[in-house]
Formats: structure tokens, sequence, C-alpha cells
């Protein structure tokens, strides 16, 4: 059968180019065949595929030998006959072909979609056309899904606190102790919004210090017992130099949280992790920081209304943070590296290290809990009802807070 009998072979799917799915809606299309003449088919399917993949090679000694670290985890697959191999050819007519097609995902929990560095979570539709004589016709479209996190929960609304302190030497000085203090009023936030920290650094030593925040993205890959993790900086904030023997205090200096993907937790082989950390830069010695854990969601915080009136329904999915441009900022996000203490970029090295790494840990009973991934505009909330009044107003001669409570 010559080539030229198919003029064209068109996948489509139903819905905007930047529709989002999420567990239990119908992914459908069109699968469309324009043919220049009659033309014999053995058969046409249509294939639906949801695979999450970590890999990556690493170099052990001065050889050239590899080892290949990969896994694999399949969400779902479907397969529909579009026109089904019955041991006899099925001639179509010249002219054009519709072949409608849909399938549902699975109702259990998925992956939000996901690409990195060492692994990806991707879902696809895939046609393939068997002609006699002819090689086979493949065409595929990836199609993108999210898992709602809605930060609405108690788990979530909960404040973090913590506080650390450490001493300063060096060639065996003590120049004095320097701790922190910080707390932020949740777990969990959405894309575009300001995270107030409140803090307090009390410097005892001789010299000035820089206190600061930054919010850390880790993405960690996991195959054949081995963790492969990837940190980057995606928000900062400097603070003022506090002299010595002196104290500061932040009365919710704010962070915002760029449009990053959500937390990926509840893949057992990629996992999207964030954490505000609160540092204090000393002279001449290691940083001391103080990690907050942050959780990304995608459903924003609704400050009116029942939490327990059908938050999913008012749930919509819009991809217009892919889009948003990060803010401008005084300074580029520093490297990693520059944010970690010593002993943890210890840590991290000997973990990347599988030559220094303890024989490796059975990570096959890792319990599944849940960028690519999509958010509700956050950036136009609607005002609050006019007649409605807060029950609990706070009284005038209210203690301040407690920065650790």
């Amino acid at each position: 059968m010559p080539l030229g009998s198919v003029k064209s072979f068109i996948l489509e799917l139903d819905g905007p180019n930047d529709a989002a799915f999420t567990r239990g809606e119908v992914v459908s299309g069109l699968v469309v065949l324009e043919l220049h003449k009659d033309t014999r088919v053995n058969s046409m399917k249509v294939q639906g595929r949801g695979v999450a993949t970590a890999h990556w090679l690493e170099n052990r000694g001065m050889n050239s030998v590899y080892n290949d670290y990969t896994s694999k985890i399949t969400y779902f697959r479907k397969r529909q006959h579009l026109i089904r191999d019955n041991g006899e050819s099925t001639v179509l007519s010249a002219g054009r072909h519709e072949f409608p097609f849909s399938f549902q995902l699975p109702e259990e929990t998925l992956v939000t979609s996901f690409e990195g560095k060492h692994g990806s979570i991707r879902y696809w539709v895939k046609v393939k056309l068997h002609r006699p004589w002819a090689p086979v016709r493949k065409i595929k479209k990836e199609f993108t899904v999210i898992e709602p996190i809605d930060i609405n929960t108690p788990a979530l609304l909960a404040p973090q606190a913590g506080t650390k302190d450490k001493m300063a030497r060096a060639w065996y000085r003590n120049f004095g102790q320097v701790s922190v203090t910080a707390k932020i009023d949740r777990k969990g936030y959405t894309p575009g919004e300001v995270i107030p920290v409140f803090a307090e650094f009390d410097n005892s030593t001789s010299r000035s210090v820089v206190p600061r925040a930054y919010i850390i993205q880790t993405q960690t890959f996991i195959a054949r017992g081995t963790k492969k993790q990837k940190c980057s900086v995606v928000g900062t904030l400097s603070g003022d130099i506090v002299g010595a023997r002196s104290r500061e205090t932040w009365h919710g200096r704010a962070i915002k949280i760029p449009p990053v993907g959500p937390s990926i937790l509840q893949c057992r082989i990629i996992r999207v992790e964030y954490m505000l950390k609160v540092c204090v830069d000393v002279p001449g010695t290691s940083k001391l920081c103080l990690e907050l854990p942050l959780v990304i969601g995608t459903i924003p915080l609704h400050p009116f209304g029942s939490r327990t009136s059908s938050v999913s329904s008012q749930y919509s999915v819009n991809l217009e943070w892919l889009r948003m441009a990060i803010p401008e900022q005084p300074e580029p996000p520093p490297d990693y590296s520059s944010v970690v203490t010593e002993e943890e970029a210890e840590q991290r090295n000997n973990n990347n290290n599988p030559a220094a790494q303890q024989p490796a840990e059975d990570l096959s009973g890792i319990q599944e809990r849940p960028l690519m991934a999509f958010v509700q505009e956050f950036r136009f909330r609607p005002p609050p009802v006019y007649c409605e009044i807060d029950p609990n107003p706070q009284p005038f001669n209210m203690r301040p807070r407690c920065m650790t409570c």
C-alpha cells in the first residue's frame, strides 16, 4: 500500500488546549483520518496511559561503568478499538473519516503531572493505524492531570513555629550565641500568596549577623532503594543587619511564593516538597538555619463560609499561573549550595554519592501519600459579603502574639 494514501492523521482532544483533568473525569476526543483514495486498514486503536518514571545514571570509581537506576509506576492503562482487527482488512473510502473515543480516568488517587531532571509523571493518548504492507502510523498527545490539594484542612491550617540557637566559634574561639525564633500562620499556601514571617533574631556575639529567609523546593527521586535529590531556592527574603549584642524582630515580613508547581506527596518514586528556611549568616562560621515545612496546594484559602461546604465544587482548573512571570526581584535567588549549612552540605553529598552510603534502605514499603500542576486563579479574590460581621472581634487590649506557640 503506497504511503501517499493517507492525507492526514490527526488526534484532537476535546476542550481547550490547556485543559487539565483529575481523577474520575472523562477524557474524550476525535481521531481524524483523511485519505486520498480507498484504503485497506487492518486495525486502529487508541491507548491512554499514565506513568511515573524515575531514571538516572551514576559512575562508580574511575572506570566508565555506569549504574542504571530506573523505577516506574503505571497509574492507568486504557485501550479502545476504533477499527477492530477481525482477520480481514476494512476498506475505507477516500475522504475524511472521524472516530470519536472516550475513557474515564481511575477513581483512585492520581498524581499531578510533573517534569524533572531525573524523572517525570506523564499522561498521554496514543493512536496506532495498522495497514497491510505499510509501516504503522502513530500519533501521540499528552494531557495534564492534577491531584487537588485543599489547604482548607486542619493539618494545613495549623501554625508552624520553631526556635534554634548556635554558639558562633572559629579557631576554638567563641564569639557568643546566636538564636532564631520563627513562626508562620499556617502550613499550606498556594502559588502567588505572600507568607508573613514572624521572627526574632538574638545576636549575643561580638559580630554583626544578617538574617535571611528562603523558600526551598526539594525534588526526590527513588529507584532501587536509592534516592536522588535536587534542591533549589525559589524565593528569598533579606533582612537588615543585626548588630553585635542586639536583637531584631520581623513583624510579618513578606516573602512571596512564585508560580511553582504544587507539592507531590503521594507518589512512591517522585516527591516534590517545600520548606521555609530562616537563616542567620554569621561571619567566620557556618550558618544557623531553622526549617519550617510548607505544602503548596491548588485550592486557595476560603476565609468566609463553612469549610464543610463543597470546596471541590468551587474549584476550577486554570492554567494562568503557568504564564505568570516571576515578579521582579532586587537580586536573583541564590544557589542552594549557598543556603545550606556545612553539616547539611556534607550530609547531602553523602546521600548523593552511592559509594559513601551505607547499604541501601528498603523503601518498598514507603507509605503512599499525594511542576506541572494547576491551581485556581487566586489573584482576584471576591470581597466579603457587606453584611457579614466578625462574630469574634479582636479586643483592643489583646496581648501580643507569642512567637513560639
